[in-house]
């Protein structure tokens, strides 16, 4: 027995979203008589953290406190429209259009503001402690939830706004039919040591490093975390998810998540992780989002590394220690590549 090591390298440019009809969101944002706001989005949250994403960015347009703004995602039929949470499009386009309903808002919000305070609205300014103030003249100001009472309780007036977000079509070139079926790209690159045993096949993943160029990260600790759970997720699926050696026998497959094959505490390596910030020129505050592509690396990584550690090509997901030893066998034992570094 033998235990080798392998070195496996991949990196991918990821589309967010899509370009189908323009990709559309859209997003509600109104406030209360006491100055709380609520966005109405259809957007789920499957756990990649929409609704912290949104609050923030709907509490900065506003320019009003993070605890005063709550978000409702909705179901489809009472909801605004929303094309739904896949294809890493979330950040990015759900949260341009609630800067756009916010936007509108807050511009009734200080127009109410402005009439309590008789001043003009342009010379006011929120600080985002909840108050507003003329410019230059702080002590004349008004708090938040003042201005959505007056204007709900003496100017009639409603403190809300809609806002959709839509990607322009792509031009189509008449000769190639050639287009761009996306307006942004979120880029990773990763680099996996794993070790390999070549009497058994089983592989023991010893440390990754991974580099994330996201947009501007608007939470960076809810990036990161989704990073590392994300990458996870990805080594799961290249090396433990399958019901083999039972398959094609599904009934004889795991019957719940007590007897489906995923990695335990024991098979958690360290995962360094170097988050590269670019804001994107159309993104919510120059985010993208980290999305899907959290796992898309760790595959071909992965594959990469075991034939870099004993020289079998696997092309089939996942990587179990059958395929391992059946391409170490037919090619006469290990044939480890070596590495650089």
């Amino acid at each position: 027995m033998t235990i080798h090591r392998g070195r496996g390298f991949a990196s991918i440019n990821y589309p967010i979203g899509m370009n189908l009809g323009g990709d559309p969101s859209q997003a509600l944002v109104h406030s209360n008589p006491g100055g709380k706001f609520m966005v109405a989005l259809s957007s789920i949250d499957l756990g990649q953290g929409m609704k912290s994403v949104t609050r923030q960015i709907a509490a900065e347009t506003l320019g009003v406190p993070v605890e005063d703004v709550y978000v409702d995602t909705a179901d489809s039929d009472t909801g605004p429209h929303c094309m739904g949470s896949f294809a890493s499009r979330g950040t990015h386009r759900v949260g341009n259009a609630v800067i756009q309903a916010a936007q509108e808002a807050r511009a009734v919000m200080l127009e109410a503001a402005a009439e309590e305070l008789e001043v003009d609205p342009a010379d006011l300014v929120t600080d985002g402690k909840g108050n507003i103030h003329v410019k230059g003249a702080p002590s004349k100001s008004i708090t938040t939830a003042e201005a959505c009472g007056a204007a709900q309780f003496k100017q009639g007036r409603t403190v809300s706004g809609r806002g959709i977000f839509l990607i322009p079509l792509s031009e189509v070139d008449p000769e190639t039919g050639e287009m761009t079926p996306v307006s942004c790209f979120a880029h990773a690159a990763l680099i996996v040591d794993i070790d390999v045993d070549d009497e058994t096949g089983e592989i023991d993943v010893v440390e990754m490093n991974s580099a994330y160029e996201l947009g501007r990260a608007l939470n960076p600790r809810l990036v990161e975390q989704q990073l590392v759970g994300g990458a996870w997720m990805g080594l799961s699926h290249a090396a433990w998810e399958t019901t083999e050696p039972y398959y094609p026998e599904r009934s004889h497959g795991p019957l719940d998540f007590n007897t489906y094959l995923m990695p335990g505490p024991g098979d958690i390596a360290s995962h360094h992780i170097s988050i590269l910030e670019r804001p994107a020129p159309d993104g919510p505050y120059g985010g993208k989002g980290p999305g899907e592509m959290c796992a898309n690396p760790v595959l071909p990584a992965m594959v990469n590394a075991v034939f870099n550690a004993v020289g079998v090509r696997i092309d089939e997901l996942p990587i179990t220690p059958e395929k391992i030893l059946r391409g170490i066998r037919a090619n006469g034992g290990a044939q480890p590549q070596g590495r650089r570094g």
